[in-house]
């Protein structure tokens, strides 16, 4: 290795670690607010039967992730829409809206509000009720463009700065699947896109691929759309994945990032259909959510407490779900499961030619 190398590695690794304390400063900011989601002290409802893993082991995990989001990143597999440098500059921005709303949280979290948004779109008809809610107990849910503008913030926060090098990992069954192909001539749909995080830097390293993006919320949509505006063959769709308007067999990789722990359970079978049915044979499905109980015993405390700590209705039957027998009635096959710090990337694929 070069001295320029290793110049360029030590530069990454302090970015990573400038990252994360940035993030990490916000939370304990969060937490003098009286806005911490997981005050275990100040709060008494969060009490778990489970061990909570030690602080040594925490770190020790937020680590690897980020190492191994550098070394996919160094080996070509991705490329990440977000530099340290830029991000942070961009963060700041952010940073005096997101303190700014803390004490909202908090007051919202103490007194379990959890649907306020309900009584201003429930009349429309067009979002379904699970959807209606203050999910984290953050202002205005899913639902305008201040929580669009945040909460990419928000997370980072939670998750110490490693939110986005989760997320990039579901890249990497997508890099293995189109390795030798002609993007040009391959489609992929990424349910539930958020903020287009996840697809900004699908773009940045596969510019041809024809990509989809679909959101239940308009505000989180126009925003991907401005992350994603400098890119062609990209669509956008504002739909529920309980009814994905297009004709069977119409992808060849479908996406979805943290969404089945936010749907109830009788939702999940519904859009597992959909996303098996508009897959084409012989295509992947790459699931990418939180763990679940068991993937890795000395964080089963932490999905015991989160649910209760950040408001998540539908979080604790799906860390109990089994993800196999969820997908294998619609005819997708799990080949392969990959844990990632706090999250778990599983690749289906769909039986067929």
């Amino acid at each position: 290795m070069s001295f320029v190398d290793r110049i360029d590695k030590a530069g990454a690794r302090f970015g990573q670690g400038l990252k994360s304390a940035w993030y990490i400063g916000h939370y304990m900011a969060a937490l003098r607010m009286g806005g911490s989601v997981l005050d275990l002290e100040a709060d008494k409802r969060l009490v778990t039967k489970r061990k909570m893993p030690k602080r040594e082991e925490m770190f020790r995990s937020i680590g690897e992730v980020l190492e191994r989001d550098r070394w996919n990143q160094e080996q070509g597999i991705y490329t990440s829409a977000e530099s340290s440098a830029s991000e942070l500059l961009s963060s700041a921005k952010r940073s005096l809206a997101f303190l700014k709303d803390v004490p909202k949280v908090d007051r919202r979290r103490r007194q379990e509000k959890r649907t306020e948004v309900r009584e201003e779109y429930e009349a429309s008809n067009f979002y379904p009720a699970y959807y209606l809610q203050n999910f984290h107990y953050q202002t205005d849910g899913y639902l305008s463009e201040d929580s669009a503008e945040i909460y990419d913030f928000q997370v980072e926060t939670l998750f110490s700065g490693t939110a986005g090098a989760m997320r990039r990992q579901a890249l990497v069954p997508v890099a293995a699947f189109l390795r030798g192909k002609d993007q040009r001539k391959l489609a992929l749909l990424d349910v539930a896109c958020g903020t287009g995080s996840f697809l900004s830097s699908l773009k940045l390293t596969y510019p041809r691929l024809n990509v989809t993006a679909l959101d239940l919320s308009p505000f989180y949509l126009d925003k991907a759309k401005a992350a994603l505006k400098d890119w062609t063959r990209t669509d956008f769709v504002h739909a529920n994945a309980e009814h994905i308007p297009t004709e069977d067999g119409s992808y060849d990789i479908i996406t979805c990032v943290y969404l089945f722990h936010e749907l109830p359970p009788e939702v999940r079978p519904i859009v597992a259909r959909e996303i098996a049915r508009v897959l084409k044979p012989g295509g992947i499905y790459v699931h990418s959510d939180t763990l679940q109980l068991g993937d890795y015993p000395p964080f089963d405390g932490l999905l015991d407490l989160f649910p209760r700590a950040v408001h998540e209705p539908y979080y604790a039957t799906y860390v109990q779900e089994d993800l196999s027998e969820l997908f294998s009635p619609c005819g997708l096959v799990k080949q392969s499961d990959e844990n990632a710090f706090l999250t778990k990337v599983s690749v289906f694929s769909k039986q067929g030619a």
